[in-house]
C-alpha cells in the first residue's frame, strides 16, 4: 500500500524544479550573448557600394518618358492617286534636295489631262464661236435701227409736206393726221429697237462672262494637275536623311497619303508625356534633366499640348544642345522635371539605402567600420539627394540598401 508524500518534501521537488528552470534560462541567455558577442556583423567591401558627400545642386524632379524626334521633319504626300512603280533610294540615306526618291505610275492622272486639256481648247472655240454670233446679232439689230431712224426722217418730211399742202390749200387735215400717226410708231417701234439692243449687249456680256468663268476654272484645273503631275516626281525639297518610305511596290495609293519622311538630323527636339495628375506642376520654361544612358542633358518646356489622351499630357521640350552623336530618332529616353532647386547644400549620390523618408538611418564609413547615423534628408532626384545634418563633405555613405543592419549600430568592414 503507498504512503502518501509529506509536504516537506513536496516543497523540496517543487524548488528543486524551479532551480532547474532557471539555470536552463540563464545557460540559454548566456549561449545567445556568446553567439551575438562572437559573430558581429561584417561587411564586405565588394559588396556595396559608396559615395562621398559634397556640396552642389539638388533638383527635385518628378520623373516623365519622352521621345527624341528630329526638329524639323518633311513628310511627302502622294499628289495624285497613283500606284508605285519604283524606289530609288531606301530609308536611312542621305539625300539631298532635288534627289529622286521614288516614281509613281502617273498614265491615269496624264490622260486625264489630256481630257482635260482638250476641254480648255473646246471651251475657248466655244466663247469665240459665241462672240461671233452675239457679235452678228448685235450688228443687225444695229443695221435694223438705222432703217428705222431712215423711215422715221422719211415720215416726218412727209408730216411736213402735208402741212404745207394744207396750207396752201391742196390738202385735208386728215392727211395731216394720217402722217404724224405713222410717224409717231415708227418712233416708238425705233424705241423699242433701242431697248432691244440695250438688252442684247448686257446679254451678251453675261454670257461671255460666264464662258470665260467656265473656261478660266477648267484652265485652272489644267495647271492644278500639270503642278500635281510634276510633284508626283517624288523628291527631296531639302536635304536630309529618309527616315521612312513606303516601299510597297504596286501598292495603290491615294491623293494624299504619306510616302516619304525626311528629317533634318542636324538639330533634335524631344516629345514628353506625362500622367494628368501631375498637369497643374507642368508648365512652359520648365527646366528638364533628359538621361540617354548615363549622359545627363538639359532643355526647356516650350509647349504643351492641350488635350489630354488616356490620362497622358504631352510637351514639347527644346534641348540646350540640339546635335549629339547620342541623339537617335525615335529613342526613348528618361526625363525628370525640374520642380524645385537647392543651391550649395549637402549631397550624394542617390541609391538603394535612402528610402525617401525625410528621416532615416545611413551608414557612413569610418575606421574601417560602418557607423550608423540619423540624418535628415531633402530634396532628391535621380542622381542626388540632399542630407541636411549628422554629415560632412568627403564623408564616406554606403549607397547599397542595408535593410538588413537595422539593428546594428556599426559593422565591421573587411576586405
Amino acid at each position: 500500500m503507498d504512503t502518501p508524500l509529506s509536504s516537506e518534501i513536496i516543497r523540496k521537488r517543487h524548488t528543486k524544479r524551479k532551480l532547474i528552470i532557471a539555470f536552463s534560462v540563464l545557460c540559454f541567455l548566456s549561449v545567445i550573448w556568446l553567439i551575438r558577442f562572437s559573430f558581429k556583423p561584417v561587411l564586405v567591401k565588394s559588396s556595396f557600394t559608396t559615395a562621398k558627400v559634397e556640396k552642389g545642386n539638388v533638383e527635385n524632379t518628378i520623373n516623365a518618358s519622352g521621345i527624341i524626334l528630329p526638329e524639323f521633319e518633311e513628310v511627302i504626300s502622294s499628289p495624285i492617286n497613283a500606284s508605285i512603280q519604283k524606289v530609288l533610294t531606301d530609308a536611312g540615306n542621305y539625300v539631298d534636295a532635288g534627289k529622286s526618291i521614288l516614281t509613281l505610275d502617273k498614265s491615269t492622272t496624264q490622260t486625264e489631262l489630256e481630257k482635260l486639256e482638250f476641254q480648255v481648247e473646246s471651251k475657248g472655240n466655244e466663247i469665240k464661236k459665241l462672240k461671233l454670233e452675239l457679235a452678228k446679232s448685235f450688228f443687225d439689230l444695229q443695221s435694223n435701227n438705222e432703217v428705222k431712224q431712215l423711215r422715221i426722217n422719211s415720215l416726218d418730211a412727209a408730216v411736213e409736206n402735208a402741212k404745207r399742202l394744207f396750207k396752201a390749200g391742196g390738202g385735208t387735215k386728215e392727211d395731216i393726221e394720217q402722217a404724224e400717226l405713222s410717224l409717231k410708231i415708227a418712233r416708238l417701234e425705233k424705241k423699242q429697237l433701242e431697248n432691244e439692243i440695250t438688252s442684247k449687249q448686257q446679254t451678251m456680256r453675261v454670257e461671255i462672262r460666264e464662258s470665260e468663268i467656265a473656261a478660266s476654272i477648267e484652265q485652272n484645273d489644267l495647271k492644278e494637275l500639270q503642278r500635281k503631275l510634276l510633284l508626283a516626281n517624288i523628291s527631296a525639297a531639302r536635304p536630309g536623311v529618309i527616315t521612312w518610305v513606303n516601299k510597297n511596290i504596286g501598292a495603290t495609293i491615294r491623293e494624299g497619303e504619306p510616302l516619304v519622311r525626311i528629317a533634318n538630323l542636324g538639330s533634335f527636339k524631344v516629345v514628353g508625356s506625362i500622367s494628368d495628375n501631375y498637369i497643374d506642376q507642368l508648365h512652359k520654361g520648365m527646366a528638364v534633366i533628359i538621361r540617354i544612358n548615363e549622359t545627363r542633358f538639359n532643355g526647356l518646356v516650350v509647349n504643351i499640348y492641350p488635350a489630354v489622351q488616356n490620362g497622358i499630357v504631352s510637351f514639347d521640350i527644346a534641348l540646350d544642345e540640339r546635335n549629339n552623336k547620342l541623339y537617335r530618332p525615335d529613342m526613348k529616353v528618361d526625363l525628370f522635371l525640374v520642380t524645385d532647386r537647392h543651391n550649395d547644400v549637402f549631397r550624394v549620390a542617390n541609391g538603394p539605402a535612402f528610402s525617401g523618408s525625410p528621416v532615416q538611418d545611413i551608414f557612413v564609413i569610418s575606421n574601417g567600420k560602418a557607423i550608423r547615423k540619423t540624418v535628415h534628408t531633402g530634396m532628391s532626384n535621380f542622381d542626388y539627394i540632399e542630407i541636411k545634418d549628422n554629415v560632412q563633405p568627403g564623408d564616406v555613405v554606403i549607397t547599397s540598401d542595408m535593410s538588413n543592419y537595422k539593428n546594428a549600430n556599426e559593422v565591421a568592414i573587411k576586405n
